[in-house]
């Protein structure tokens, strides 16, 4: 049902915010640290309308039945749960932000899968709070915004995540990727233009499905600050690469040391691949993606069976580069690799995922898109438009 249908009334506008998938720079960003995620096609939208007595609405698209109304004066995590925890997170924090939201009600519509790092929960913070700070007037930027989403995660959600997905989601362009400090949040647009060049960049969704909010997260988050504490340094981006084996050497625990080598090298890695696109070298960032890999799995241990089947497989198969992206413990990952390979790699993994008994794998190109915006009412979609795009030219998955 469409919002009219739902809440018998006309709506104020439409406003979309995209997933993201992150080439190179993973769990740096709660460590300081340097990211290059890059906007998906496939977005959420929030359609929605002002309501001034303090009551929260949120209907979803996907999951039918009838609209959840939330109290904002009495909002806490008992009253939203499931998915309605993220934008009554985001409300939340506005509030708790001195900004007046008044209430609202909402209809999600979301063609960002769940559950594949692909940060759908983010795009639900952005889009919803996008929506609000245009509807009451609030005046905030970007990068504010994507805080203040970020915080309602932390905060309400209960997942300690860091800027990353937020930031990717608000502020990416078509045609670029982000280079993102996060300790301060500057950031330029890196030009990714794979086609020009005969690439594609290849998203591989497991269908595991993967929950942040179940403490491995948590664990890593707290291992690296230990390991900062151990360091005597704020954060893990203030070691440097260079000094990352006297670094090692100061730390006891096995466990601490490999978490400090990853967010290290990570960072390098980043800054690699940055250095090769400015270059125009962009064939040569594939092996850098997939020394990224290694390092997830073996030194921060996020990876999983299907992650690494389908790194392992896509390279075997031709791919220039790949690796896990998002949090891990399931979720995507990414493959770059030459047009005129695409149909026997996307092959080649359904088929690996076949006879390890594994769910066959979606698979749909990564094009750098916009990041949030308000659309127009011609830009308007009904719910039925939800599924992934196919990738590739041979047949629909």
């Amino acid at each position: 049902m469409n919002f009219r249908e739902v809440y018998g009334r006309e709506s104020q506008g439409v406003w979309a915010a995209p997933g993201r998938v992150n080439l190179i720079g993973e769990h740096t960003d709660y460590n300081g640290g340097f990211v290059l995620p890059l906007a998906l096609p496939h977005v959420t939208r929030v359609t929605a309308a002002r309501r001034d007595d303090g009551v929260l609405q949120l209907y979803s698209a996907q999951k039918g039945g009838v609209p959840v109304a939330l109290d904002l004066d009495a909002l806490d995590t008992a009253a939203a749960d499931g998915w309605t925890a993220y934008p009554a997170g985001v409300v939340r924090a506005l509030r708790r932000d001195g900004r007046a939201v008044g209430g609202a009600d909402l209809h999600v519509d979301s063609a960002v899968p769940p559950g594949a790092g692909l940060s759908s929960s983010a795009a639900l913070e952005v889009a919803t709070g996008l929506a609000l700070n245009d509807l009451y007037g609030l005046g905030l930027g970007a990068a504010r915004l994507a805080g203040l989403c970020q915080q309602a995660e932390n905060d309400f959600v209960g997942v300690p995540c860091g800027i990353m997905d937020q930031m990717a989601s608000a502020c990416c362009t078509e045609g670029h990727a982000l280079h993102l400090d996060t300790r301060d949040l500057t950031c330029r647009q890196v030009a990714f233009d794979l086609a020009v060049r005969g690439l594609r960049l290849l998203v591989v969704d497991t269908r595991v499905q993967h929950a942040l909010g179940d403490g491995a997260y948590a664990e890593r988050r707290a291992g690296c600050e230990e390991g900062a504490r151990r360091l005597g340094v704020p954060t893990l981006r203030d070691v440097p690469l260079e000094g990352l084996n006297a670094a090692e050497s100061r730390i006891a625990d096995p466990v601490l040391r490999r978490l400090v080598r990853h967010v290290v090298t990570e960072n390098r890695r980043v800054e690699q691949t940055v250095d090769l696109l400015d270059a125009g070298e962009v064939r040569a960032i594939g092996p850098v993606l997939s020394a990224g890999h290694a390092s997830l799995r073996d030194d921060f241990a996020v990876s999983c069976a299907e992650l690494d089947l389908a790194v392992d497989t896509a390279l075997e198969a031709g791919a220039l580069g790949a690796r896990m992206t998002g949090g891990g413990f399931g979720g995507s990952a990414v493959v770059l690799l030459d047009e005129a390979v695409v149909v026997k790699v996307g092959d080649a993994v359904t088929a690996a995922f076949a006879a390890a008994g594994h769910r066959e794998p979606r698979l749909f190109e990564a094009t750098p898109s916009r990041g949030a915006r308000r659309l127009s009412s011609r830009q308007v979609v009904r719910s039925d438009r939800g599924a992934v795009p196919p990738f590739g030219p041979s047949r629909p998955r």
